[in-house]
């Protein structure tokens, strides 16, 4: 793996033949962040949620989320991902303060909740109020915006990949919405 010459375009300065191998070896940090509209008091008035196509071809529901590259802080990961998947118009406010409601191990492995057929990853996970439009870019097909009350309907927690609805019903509570 030649590191000197990184392109900033690339899978986290890469190959993906590099990242697979790094991935059957060692844990991966990444970012995920929920967005919300919040009103004037800061309440939760909707929460959004990525429209994808897995590896399978099924539709599933995802956050925002993704690696930390060699070199990138957590707050600039969290804003190249959250800029990739909501587009530039989002206008995300990310905290002052990095701690996240909650960290997510997902695993290939039968050892948690949260599944990840590739690697065994550790997730940050955030909740960022976007005030700006929202046009999903990259891989994602759309934005869902749900009130509090329908992000608990157990149809909708298990569209969520990977076991995501764990982290979602985790989020209402620190929301105390659930």
């Amino acid at each position: 793996m030649d590191l000197r010459t990184p392109d900033p375009e690339s899978s986290g300065w890469m190959s993906e033949s590099d990242l697979e191998l790094i991935r059957r070896r060692m844990p991966i940090l990444y970012v995920e962040a929920i967005p919300v509209r919040v009103d004037d008091a800061g309440i939760v008035e909707h929460i959004g949620m990525l429209l994808r196509a897995n590896s399978d071809g099924m539709i599933t529901r995802t956050f925002v989320s993704g690696r930390v590259h060699y070199g990138e802080t957590v707050r600039g990961a969290l804003m190249r991902h959250l800029e990739k998947d909501l587009g530039a118009m989002a206008f995300p406010q990310v905290p002052l303060n990095l701690s996240p409601f909650t960290v997510a191990e997902f695993s290939p492995l039968p050892m948690t909740e949260l599944y990840d057929a590739r690697q065994h990853a550790v997730a940050l996970e955030y909740i960022v109020p976007v005030s700006g439009e929202c046009a999903p870019r990259h891989d994602a097909l759309e934005v869902t915006w749900v009130t509090p009350d329908e992000a608990k309907d157990p149809d909708l927690l298990e569209e969520l990949e990977g076991g995501r609805g764990k982290i979602l019903r985790t989020a209402l509570g620190f929301l105390g919405a659930w």
